[in-house]
């Protein structure tokens, strides 16, 4: 325990370093010293959107914005001369060799704040966006682990899981302790089978009295919910797998079946198969080449990872494989976006 709690300390220090490591590269951007960083734009990650709720425990902090944010990322995009277009048209758009950089919104997983509070933020700036959708999630079968893992930590003051060795108990009474757990959890089921070690934090959540599909139920979208999201004209759907597992980690057949049956399942809500697909976690241990052939094959025309950079001429050259930029809940300030889309900091990254 006492290792976790170093790292959750050594995450902490590094957000710092982050955090100062933008200011740095907005310096360079602006001295226009890497003005080729930028490339063709950028695509960019989001996941919830929503007013921001104040948690004692927040370990899923990273992956919301509020409204407010997303509007102040727009404006700043709008002021350095981004055009907007949708995943889809990006091919196409890049086609045109307008000077101009591009700017796509995607967000993964479904979640009902998509609707709620990003849709009239993308309305009203005129800004297409693409959700990639989770067929577990929208039918209910299959549960947001890290969502899941949260609560039961939130209301607990130790925590018990069985590592492969037997049953182990850690203390999580403070926040510091409770975060510890959930990195060494949160490594576990990325690192193995997630199908099982999922199913039995499952099992010990419903222990505690927490329902697991209960909490995809509340926080996601169902078919009704996408397809009052897809009545706007600037909305459109990808798909992102029916469990959200690594696909890295399955097999050929496995792979492919959790890609096409999502397509499917999209296809059932919005009328046509998706051009767009985004890989579940989408780094380097849980996307591999084969996954990128995969794509090609079923007739995705882009594929997204979270490999963190702008559209360079190499990172095109692979629409299969392209990456994007998080806006991350961490970082919510105009410059760091106006910072990130101009690729100075993923070029300092790569020296």
């Amino acid at each position: 325990m006492k290792q976790g709690i170093a790292r959750v300390v050594r995450n902490r220090v590094r957000r710092v370093a982050i955090g100062g490591g933008l200011e740095i590269a907005q310096l360079i951007a602006r001295s226009g010293l890497m003005n080729g960083a930028r490339g063709y734009g950028a695509i960019f990650t989001l996941h919830h959107v929503r007013p921001k709720l104040q948690r004692a425990f927040d370990p899923n902090a990273h992956l919301e914005i509020t409204p407010a944010f997303l509007e102040e990322a727009i404006l700043a995009l709008k002021r350095d001369g981004y055009r907007f277009v949708a995943l889809e048209d990006l091919p196409g758009c890049l086609a045109l060799h307008d000077a101009r950089p591009v700017a796509c919104f995607t967000l993964d997983d479904g979640y009902r704040n998509n609707l709620d509070y990003a849709l009239p933020v993308f309305e009203q700036h005129g800004v297409p966006f693409t959700v990639f959708v989770t067929g577990g999630y929208v039918d209910r079968t299959h549960t947001l682990w890290w969502e899941t893992l949260a609560d039961m930590l939130s209301a607990a003051s130790d925590f018990r899981f069985d590592f492969g060795s037997g049953m182990e108990i850690m203390r999580a009474a403070s926040t510091a302790e409770k975060q510890a757990v959930f990195d060494r959890v949160a490594t576990y089921v990325r690192g193995r089978d997630e199908a099982d070690s999922i199913g039995r934090l499952n099992a010990l959540a419903r222990v505690q009295g927490i329902d697991p599909l209960a909490i995809t139920a509340r926080l996601t979208l169902d078919a009704t919910g996408l397809r009052s999201l897809l009545e706007s004209p600037l909305a459109s759907l990808g798909a992102h797998t029916i469990s959200h597992r690594a696909l890295a980690r399955l097999s050929d057949a496995e792979a492919q079946r959790e890609m096409s049956e999502s397509a499917v399942r999209v296809e059932a809500i919005a009328g046509r198969w998706p051009g767009t697909f985004a890989y579940p976690y989408g780094d380097g241990p849980a996307v591999s080449e084969r996954d990128h052939r995969l794509a090609e094959r079923l007739g995705f025309t882009v594929a997204v990872t979270t490999r963190p950079a702008t559209l360079s001429a190499d990172a095109v050259s692979n629409p299969c494989a392209l990456p994007r930029i998080s806006l991350n809940g961490h970082f919510q300030n105009a410059r760091h976006v106006s910072t990130l889309a101009s690729g100075v900091p993923f070029r300092l990254m790569a020296r």
